[in-house]
């Protein structure tokens, strides 16, 4: 019956599966039957994740740097490798940066750039590579855009550009993907209690220049939307999905 499972529910690809959001949506994925391949730059916590799976077969940690063409291909073939294709997706590392336009360095620019921005289109377009010649042709792509993908917070130049990118990257997607049978779909996510979020509580500018603690919801919510995306069939896709604390700012910040 789990064999049945597990091919019904197929293969999962999750980057940032170390910690926070990412961890969230791999133990999910790993609890309702999937294959699930870890990829994150440190592989401790990849390894943590992956002792938690209820099937140490399903499970597979690869340590990766979205960033890097060749890391992000040899990920990819390491799925196709250990399971034979990729039915998912999760398109989640990201890091951030908080400073004042004038203060932000070109280097820490440019390190957001490369993970949130230009590591994601490297995953993305390894899947594509992958989902287009496999055999059932297809599969589902979730890019992590975050609420700041359409509404900023003060001071986050660098994380709300590359997060309103990402958004292009997914409707852009989502229309290249369709004649291959590839739903590509976004995840915006607010106020998860993860490691990145978890200063909420303790208070952050506002856009009226107050600091203010904000409420947080169970990353496992998050965890549970993944899951919900992952099982639509691909006929079906959410194209945008926002979950977040229900009295955290965001309608007007306020």
């Amino acid at each position: 019956m789990a064999a049945d499972t597990q091919q019904a529910r197929g293969v999962a690809i999750v980057t940032g599966a170390g910690s926070g959001i990412g961890r969230a949506a791999a133990l999910a994925l790993l609890e309702d039957g999937w294959r699930v391949v870890l990829a994150g730059r440190r592989a401790a916590p990849l390894e943590e994740v992956a002792a938690l799976a209820p099937d140490a077969a399903c499970v597979r940690a690869v340590p990766t740097n979205v960033a890097d063409e060749a890391s992000v291909a040899a990920l990819f073939q390491a799925a196709v490798q250990a399971f034979g294709r990729v039915d998912l997706l999760f398109n989640n590392a990201g890091t951030s940066a908080t400073s004042p336009i004038d203060e932000l360095s070109l280097e820490r620019w440019q390190a957001v750039v490369d993970v949130n921005l230009t590591g994601m289109f490297l995953c993305l377009r390894e899947a594509f590579r992958v989902m287009k010649v496999q055999t059932p042709r297809g599969g589902r792509i979730i890019n992590n855009g975050s609420i700041s993908a359409t509404t900023p917070r003060p001071q986050s130049i660098a994380y709300t550009a590359t997060k309103h990118g990402v958004a292009g990257l997914t409707k852009t997607a989502s229309l290249d993907g369709r004649a291959f049978d590839i739903a590509v779909g976004q995840i915006d996510v607010g106020n998860a209690l993860t490691g990145m979020a978890e200063r909420m509580a303790r208070g952050v500018l506002q856009a009226n220049g107050e600091t203010a603690a904000e409420p947080l919801m169970d990353v496992r919510i998050v965890g549970e939307s993944v899951r919900y995306m992952a099982n639509l069939p691909l006929e079906a896709n959410v194209m945008f999905h926002t979950v977040m604390a229900t009295k955290m700012p965001f309608a007007g910040r306020g």
